[in-house]
């Protein structure tokens, strides 16, 4: 089965090579950092984000003067990768002990339970403690609640995995958590994440926050690049017409240790019943004949005789028992396919895994990161992994999907390159005018996508008459506009414009939604004119900045309701429609169109290094400030430190010195990139 993006590694095993101290190559860039208060690590899945976190933690607590260390994880099967370990005997000068009582995620019971066993650790002398996102909001809390205030936390650290759980929505409880700390002071954080970004595009800290925070970042590129046996890993986006059942057994192999995530129940793709699905997929295996009842494994025997040992994640009865089934999975034979349903995502380590298998379009960027990261395990005689997305097929122009598959591709480039591509979320306020509103956008001072939170004025929006409006407005905007846009009649309008006039829509649609969703001021109709105004406001502001011109949907059905075609569409260009870098980076990733079952599969070109560096390259510059007399004065520095180090500056480096002279590089590159195109276009003319 052919790939869309082939990325090849150089498989030199450095990566997982260890220093003296027993650190691999991400654990000791993050250890150097280890005497700053605030420290976000942006490292891919599998890099060692866990122990890394150990010997932070540790240092933490034996050199700095720290009092204990909270290790916070967004589920409970994620706590395991932080259990006691030994590490001394690989040369660091402490070993990682979590008490038994104190590691919450192996705790049996209630919630209840265990946030009485928080407290009693932060009043206990135990200095390490792992629990959930959960816990530590519900403790912290209570702590609060009685009086006992912030101080409780003094001189602690508080370790936040999968951190871009964290947003900075008012909302947040956990960012709220995150905010209240840090404006104590002594608190340390450790932040720890495989994408930095969120899928609902609220910034994961505000810019004011970040700011206060050392970043340590090392890229998938880096970490696969290392691996021992890890050569290539393909990513294959293949379109099918009708029900995915009748395409899946195209593009899964049983000889291949599986991860299959079926659409959620909500989903186009769906087809009803999720355990029906689930059969449906047995079946296109081969027939179900036992099952292991140590483990609860589905055994399936194959047409030509093989048995499969399949873990269920979709059936409520059995859940658990497949859960602690997982836990005891050791060697290749253990396991060979997984089905699952909002499950085996985020932190699933599951190492012999080389396909990731996804059904039905990901609305999160994020989410399909995380998925990729399932299959990207280093393990003995895996050399190949690979990202599938079965996908319906879009009822529109080639041409139309060509560009938005193209701009997914190269999203999930530079998302593997710990890049920020989705467009940051806005800061609108009113500017002081005399003319009013009428449905159209009125000159903005400045448009800034470099900004965390970017300010958008515009002019002659109508204020808000009441507290609970402007409430509304100014924290609720997010969640209020993804209910317009994931209305149907607003979705069938825009598939549909000949059918529904942009007034039918703006005077009529979206007031009906705003008083629906906020009856308290469902009488007030200049509070839902003033809300209404904001809502054309920003859709028509964001929809210029994100991809301005971009056709949506095809013609409607005869009977005028729109066709599955249509939705997939929509789907298709709800996420990329979000990429602020995507147009902007020139790289056609796309080699060849093929049929595949009804439909067709899009091929791309090889991904490699070479790339790769470009898309960096081609994102970095956006983003540096310099003069070109600074770039060439950097130009002797270059050399200098290449001779020295063996390699070129990094523009990701934590030492600023290194940084700039990386800025420097990218900048004179791209500058020799421009001049040959011009000098070309000269020519040409």
């Amino acid at each position: 089965m052919p790939d869309f993006i082939t990325v090849e590694y150089g498989s030199t095993g450095a990566s997982k090579s260890t220093n003296e101290f027993g650190m691999r190559v991400m654990q000791s860039r993050a250890y150097d950092a280890r005497n700053a208060k605030y420290l976000l690590i942006k490292s891919p899945p599998a890099s060692g984000k866990s122990r890394a976190l150990m010997f932070l933690g540790l240092d933490k607590l034996r050199n700095q003067g720290l009092r204990k260390v909270v290790v916070a994880v967004p589920e409970r099967s994620i706590g395991n990768s932080f259990r006691s370990t030994d590490l001394t005997k690989h040369g660091f000068f402490a070993d990682w002990t979590v008490a038994p009582q104190n590691n919450l995620c192996d705790m049996i019971g209630g919630d209840s339970g265990k946030i009485n066993a928080f407290i009693r650790f932060m009043d206990s002398g135990d200095d390490i403690i792992v629990c959930t996102h959960s816990t530590l909001r519900h403790a912290f809390d209570r702590i609060i609640g009685e009086g006992r205030g912030i101080a409780a936390f003094h001189d602690c650290v508080l370790a936040i995995d999968e951190f871009h759980h964290v947003s900075a929505d008012a909302d947040n409880r956990l960012g709220e958590l995150i905010r209240t700390v840090m404006d104590e002071g002594s608190t340390h954080i450790i932040a720890m994440t495989g994408s930095y970004f969120r899928g609902d595009q609220v910034p994961v800290l505000r810019a004011e926050d970040e700011e206060k925070f050392t970043r340590v970042t090392y890229t998938y590129y880096e970490q696969l690049s290392g691996y021992e046996h890890l050569k290539t890993l393909g990513i294959g986006y293949h379109f099918y017409h009708g029900s995915y059942l009748t395409a899946i057994g195209e593009v899964l192999d049983p000889a291949k240790k599986t991860i299959i995530h079926i659409p959620n129940v909500n989903s186009q793709a769906a087809l009803g019943d999720k355990i029906k699905e689930m059969n449906g997929i047995l079946d296109v295996l081969g027939d179900v004949y036992d099952v292991d009842p140590s483990t609860g494994f589905q055994l399936l025997r194959t047409p030509d005789g093989r048995v499969l040992r399949i873990a269920d994640l979709v059936t409520p009865d059995t859940q658990q028992t497949v859960l602690a089934g997982l836990r005891s999975v050791e060697k290749p034979e253990d396991l060979d396919i997984v089905i699952a349903l909002g499950m085996a995502k985020e932190g699933f380590d599951w190492v012999w895994c080389e396909h990731a298998l996804t059904i039905g379009y990901r609305g999160s960027l994020t989410e399909v990161v995380q998925i990729i990261g399932r299959a990207t395990r280093d393990a003995p005689g895996k050399a190949h992994a690979q990202f599938t997305n079965l996908l319906a097929e879009p009822d529109t122009s080639d041409e139309v999907v060509r560009s938005a598959v193209n701009d997914m591709l190269k999203a999930i480039a530079a998302s593997l390159l710990m890049e920020q591509v989705l467009v940051p979320n806005f800061n609108f306020k009113t500017k002081p005018s005399d003319d009013r509103f009428d449905g159209g956008i009125r000159p903005t001072t400045r448009i800034d996508l470099l900004e965390a939170e970017p300010t958008i004025e515009i002019g002659g929006l109508k204020e808000p008459t009441s507290r609970r409006a402007k409430e509304i407005i100014e924290t609720d905007m997010t969640d209020l506009m993804a209910a317009v846009l994931q209305d149907s009649q607003v979705l069938r309008a825009s598939l549909i414009p000949d059918e529904f006039p942009t007034e039918t829509v703006n005077q009529h649609l979206i007031p009906d939604i705003i008083a629906k969703r906020y009856p308290d001021i469902a009488e007030s109709e200049e509070d839902i004119e003033a809300i209404r105004q904001n809502i054309v406001a920003r859709r028509a502001v964001l929809a210029r900045i994100a991809q301005p011109g971009l056709p949506i949907g095809g013609p409607p059905s005869e009977d005028g309701k729109e066709t599955e075609g249509q939705k997939a569409h929509a789907q298709l260009l709800k996420l990329t429609s979000k990429f602020i870098t995507m147009p902007e980076l020139s790289i056609d990733l796309i080699d060849q169109v093929n049929p595949f079952q009804q439909s067709y599969e899009i091929l791309s070109k090889a991904l490699g290094e070479s790339v790769l560096r470009r898309i960096h390259q081609s994102i970095a510059e956006t983003r540096i400030e310099i003069t070109e007399a600074e770039a060439l004065a950097q130009v002797p520095r270059i050399r200098a430190f290449k001779e020295q180090h063996g390699r070129e500056p990094s523009i990701t480096s934590t030492n600023p010195v290194e940084k700039r002279m990386g800025e420097a590089l990218a900048w004179i590159r791209a500058a020799a990139i421009r001049r040959q195109k011009e000098k070309a276009q000269e020519q040409a003319a």
